[in-house]
């Protein structure tokens, strides 16, 4: 199904033409207009100014000396445009420095066209649908930057996808169906493993290694009773 979205203009700041020309056709087949593909600092400046992108993809490694970061400082002089890292570089350095700009998302390559296409609708969704917790794309905001896709039942922080095991899944889907209120023990025990007979570190391992990768957010213990979810945005 084809995602229309005539008022999200993009420009591509990437010095692979290849690369650029991939990602100009996946957006548009998306129904995102593309301002401009350009592969430097000088451009990009040119291009902002000319075309006025609502958000911007950006390599990080350019032709002609400025690299992607330094472009994305100067054009948040000109205009404060959101902007979302395309870059085969994860050393801590780099991160710090992309970090300081605010970016919307970081994405190392090689990426795939679906992550790509989650990204920048979430982007989306931040940009224009903050007052709202389920946007028009089934993406609902749980609290922290945390994001649940409803119809996939996959969970995101930011933009990136948090992967989960098949039970966390499971677990997780049942707090966000019980809307805030607690789930009990043996009601979460009896839907995930289909009966309330196991050990009791069974599921308060389960819920300690999910909350881990939450940074140990979202889920809040009701004592001698269940979990649900914490309920803060």
């Amino acid at each position: 199904m084809e995602i229309i979205n005539e008022e999200i203009k993009i420009l591509i700041v990437e010095d692979q033409v290849i690369v650029a020309l991939e990602i100009k056709r996946s957006l548009e087949k998306f129904g995102f207009t593309i301002t401009d593909i350009v592969t430097n600092y000088y451009d990009a400046i040119d291009s902002v100014k000319a075309n006025e992108p609502t958000i911007i993809f950006m390599d990080i490694n350019l032709e002609n000396g400025k690299d992607g970061i330094d472009t994305a400082i100067k054009i948040k002089t000109i205009k404060d445009i959101p902007i979302i890292y395309l870059t085969a570089f994860s050393d801590d350095t780099t991160m710090y420095r992309a970090i300081a700009t605010e970016p919307l998302n970081y994405i190392l390559k090689p990426f795939k066209i679906e992550e790509l296409k989650s990204s920048i609708l979430l982007s989306i969704y931040k940009i224009k649908n903050k007052k709202t917790h389920i946007n028009s794309n089934g993406y609902k905001h749980i609290g922290f930057d945390y994001y649940y896709d409803i119809k996939n039942k996959n969970l995101f922080y930011k933009e990136k996808h948090i992967k989960l095991s098949p039970n966390e899944r499971r677990f997780f889907k049942l707090l966000i169906d019980a809307n805030g209120n607690s789930v009990s023990f043996s009601y979460l025990e009896e839907q995930i493993w289909g009966t309330k007979d196991i050990s009791e570190s069974t599921l308060r391992t389960l819920v300690y290694r999910l909350s881990g990768k939450l940074e140990f957010k979202l889920i809040e213990a009701i004592p001698s009773f269940g979990y649900r979810l914490a309920n803060k945005k």
